[in-house]
């Protein structure tokens, strides 16, 4: 099992790189791309919880799609961020600081909750999937999305491609996904913590760079 070490909160200077570097035209396409596989097969107006949604811009998109959509982040710098960017996109998204493994909202409220590229970094992975079985409804699903730790560096190289950085960017951003990369939950661990969670099991598939994690309450 990965030995999770405390990495520094995304505040400050920090977030606001990594606010722009997700911010560019082919990431916002990408956002849009996932949210509707997301939610495909979801009924309008279900509740969403997303963890760690850093700058906002998956949450609303959504909402653009008729969702009513919270965010939890632990960085303050962040649900600044997010705040500015619902309420320059007009979406009613409400942004909140605080933990994943103590959530501020109450039992049974979300049908679906989703984390993308955060859960590596959580020093109770157990209790952070405990809490959020706790906030499903039944029949409600969590997805965890995150980097796979089998990928290589040619898959790393080619997703920064498609990122279309500009700068030193890109030199950036493939070193910071190396590091992550050997942060993250391979599917055997993710099995494994599912186990250990309320959930019980969870069903985990992996493409290229990314690993996707679907566990039902």
């Amino acid at each position: 099992m990965t030995v999770r070490i405390r990495v520094p909160e995304m505040e400050g200077r920090t977030a606001h790189w990594y606010a722009r570097q997700r911010g560019t035209e082919s990431q916002l396409r990408l956002v849009r791309e996932q949210a509707a596989a997301l939610t495909e097969g979801l009924p309008a107006g279900a509740e969403i919880l997303e963890v760690a949604p850093g700058p906002g811009y998956h949450a609303v998109e959504l909402a653009r799609r008729g969702y009513a959509v919270t965010g939890l982040d632990i960085s303050h710098t962040m649900v600044e961020i997010a705040t500015g960017h619902a309420r320059e996109s007009g979406a009613a998204v409400e942004f909140r600081h605080g933990d994943a493994t103590r959530m501020p909202f109450d039992a049974g409220r979300f049908d679906l909750v989703v984390c993308q590229a955060a859960f590596k970094n959580f020093l109770d992975p157990v209790r952070a999937l405990d809490e959020m079985h706790r906030v499903l409804r039944p029949g409600g699903v969590a997805v965890i999305q995150d980097l796979n730790p089998d990928s290589t560096r040619a898959d790393i190289a080619a997703e920064v491609r498609r990122m279309h950085l500009t700068g030193i960017n890109p030199v950036l951003t493939r070193l910071t996904l190396g590091w992550l990369r050997r942060r993250a939950h391979s599917p055997a661990e993710f099995r494994a913590l599912a186990q250990r969670s309320t959930f019980g099991s969870a069903e985990v598939r992996t493409d290229g760079i990314s690993l996707e994690v679907r566990l039902h309450a």
